[in-house]
């Protein structure tokens, strides 16, 4: 058996480091006596697990249309860098989950879209190296240009099966709608977790495999199967 899963969403939770950077670049863009209505984490969460577009959120928090878009570029140039990643933290029950994985003796792949470097400070900073040989992490390099998040994931998928090979009894747990097209397309079955950045009824229009709430219930459901 084989289980291949996505970092952010079924193991790390971002939603403190996308609020803090999400304050920083409004108070970057924002005239100096321009009033502005700054969203509470649990509405901002919910309008990026909506995928409301960075320019919409903008809006929303009072910039004007030309501040919107300063803001999305800012946004994209914050939202990862190194320096926050430190404000990221692990989702409850996602390291029990990942050592029943471990013990149970399935072949565990790690599959995202962070960079390296962004990938060994969480490894580092949690131990979660333990769970994945080197050979079994697929993430994008340093230097690496993004060509979009569906692209980029559809590419790593294909080059972990171009290197692995296909194995019976492959399952695949993500959070976005990248993850559930890159497993559809190898014919994976896949899980969507709702601890990520995408809500049920976004999930739901990809038709992922299951809808779950995390990946403790994911690697239940998988061990389930396997019995």
């Amino acid at each position: 058996m084989r289980i291949i899963t996505d970092f952010d969403g079924p193991i790390m939770d971002l939603t403190d480091r996308y609020y803090h950077v999400y304050q920083l670049c409004l108070e970057k863009v924002k005239l100096p006596n321009q009033s502005i209505d700054i969203l509470d984490q649990a509405t901002f969460w919910e309008r990026k697990r909506a995928h409301i577009p960075e320019v919409q959120i903008g809006i929303e928090s009072g910039l004007t249309p030309t501040q919107a878009e300063n803001f999305k570029q800012l946004r994209n140039i914050h939202a990862h860098q190194l320096q926050y990643f430190d404000l990221d933290r692990v989702v409850p029950g996602a390291i029990s989950a990942l050592e029943r994985i471990q013990s149970a003796g399935i072949e565990l792949l790690v599959m995202t879209l962070r960079r390296t470097r962004e990938l060994n400070a969480a490894f580092d900073r949690y131990d979660l190296g333990q769970f994945f040989l080197p050979q079994y992490r697929y993430c994008l390099s340093d230097e690496h240009q993004k060509q979009g998040d569906i692209q980029d994931k559809n590419n790593l998928m294909a080059q972990a099966i171009d290197t692995l090979g296909t194995k019976p009894n492959t399952w695949f747990i993500g959070d976005t709608e990248a993850d559930i097209i890159a497993a559809q397309s190898q014919q994976i079955p896949v899980i969507a977790v709702l601890s990520g950045i995408r809500n049920l009824d976004r999930l739901q229009q990809y038709q992922p495999d299951k809808i779950v709430p995390d990946l403790a219930t994911a690697v239940q459901l998988i061990i389930d199967r396997q019995n």
